[in-house]
């Protein structure tokens, strides 16, 4: 139950944001390969049948991102007879790209059977240079009887040919309820002249983008530059109108349940914690929409063990094992089922913990409705040259 008392969360590493000026031209300066084509079919098939268990895989992970017992990962040594290797080396999307793509373009082996990274610009790159091996969906029998729909329907990755979800978060708009009386329920309050000074706003390039263009009805995965430079040009008025009080990394959250902003774009995970830790926070996905993000498992090109990673991938998807994990991380599960058990853990359980886990099975910020669902928005999908162009137009006001 450690996760319920201490508050923490995977997001904490954003320290310098995912997609900050630092980060992107780090990862920006690796990408010098060319797109890679599709693999065709029978190629896929060629390489599945070459490759066999070796009984050993390797878990490249973020921190705080697997229950310190390993739990879900002893029960697959248990099961499966193969052993693990669990390393909590990935800090940011953008710093683990810029280290891992010369290793990947020099044909060279990362070392990992599997890597965690969000959907994004680093993700598309991985994908578009041919460094993730496309999976053998035979394999993943797990996946395809518990995986949610929706996690099988990511606009980033059709098909869930290269990726299969580990969870996923939602950005909305969290509010400091001993100072913000009225009932949040539209984007528009973040522009609001009545809270100058006093609204908090991602620094990340991509997350307020979403919002700039959600605030104005528009659907950032099929947006053009145009919309780009609308969605630009309203939060520089904002910002230009000092509503802003600050562009925030993670500390985001302390601001908030401090009082120092009273509303901020917020990550669902920061608040549910702060929520078990009785803070006056609430969360909202607003009704324009919100912005869903999702940490997705792969195999890098290369990897030595990628039978052992596949059968790691789906064995996840088990049910009361997924159910285990996200006891711990407390984001959104690609299983549906672990609401349901938790339901079950919660009704047999006593006191403290009796509450943390009816809390847990209520909460939206991890079983999101469906209605919340129907609102949330994915992030612009972007070519390298299009990124030349995005990029400028969101760090310009966040950065100035």
């Amino acid at each position: 139950m450690r996760g319920m008392t201490q508050p923490r969360t995977r997001r904490d590493v954003f320290r310098l944001a995912g997609y900050s000026a630092a980060g992107l031209a780090l990862a920006a300066c690796g990408v010098q390969g060319q797109k890679a084509a599709p693999p065709k079919a029978d190629a896929v098939a060629d390489y599945w049948a070459k490759q066999k268990k070796n009984g050993k895989v390797v878990f490249a992970n973020w921190p705080e991102y697997m229950p310190e017992d390993k739990g879900p990962l002893e029960k697959f040594k248990q099961d499966t007879g193969i052993a693990y290797e669990y390393k909590e080396v990935i800090q940011e999307n953008a710093e683990f790209f810029g280290k891992a793509d010369p290793v990947l373009r020099a044909g060279q082996s990362l070392g990992y059977d599997i890597v965690v990274m969000t959907n994004g610009i680093q993700l598309q790159h991985m994908i578009e240079l041919g460094y993730a091996v496309p999976l053998d969906h035979s394999k993943l029998p797990n996946f395809q009887a518990n995986a949610g729909q929706k996690y099988k329907e990511r606009s980033y990755d059709p098909g869930n040919k290269y990726t299969v979800p580990y969870t996923s978060g939602v950005t909305g708009i969290a509010y400091n309820t001993k100072y913000v009386k009225d009932e949040i329920t539209s984007i528009e309050s973040l522009f609001d002249p009545k809270y100058k000074g006093r609204v908090g706003m991602m620094a990340d390039a991509q997350e307020i983008a979403n919002f700039g263009m959600i605030a104005l009805g528009i659907d950032p995965e099929k947006s053009t530059e145009a919309d780009w430079n609308k969605a630009g040009e309203k939060l520089k008025a904002q910002r230009d109108a000092g509503i802003v009080r600050k562009y925030y990394d993670q500390s985001y959250i302390d601001a908030v349940s401090k009082g120092d902003v009273w509303l901020t774009m917020a990550w669902s995970g920061d608040v549910f914690q702060r929520q078990l830790a009785g803070e006056p926070v609430k969360f909202v996905v607003p009704a324009e929409g919100g912005t869903i993000w999702t940490d997705n498992m792969l195999i890098p090109k290369g990897a030595a063990n990628p039978v052992d990673a596949l059968m790691l991938m789906d064995y996840l998807y088990q049910p009361a094992v997924a159910a285990e994990l996200d006891e711990y991380i407390q984001y959104v599960t690609p299983v549906p089922a672990v609401q349901d058990l938790l339901r079950e853990k919660a009704a047999a359980a006593k006191g403290e913990d009796k509450k943390a886990l009816e809390d847990m099975v209520n909460s939206a910020l991890m079983f999101p409705s469906e209605a919340d669902y129907a609102k949330l928005r994915s992030y612009t999908q972007l070519t390298t040259q299009q990124e030349q162009v995005f990029n400028p137009i969101f760090q310009s006001i966040t950065q100035a």
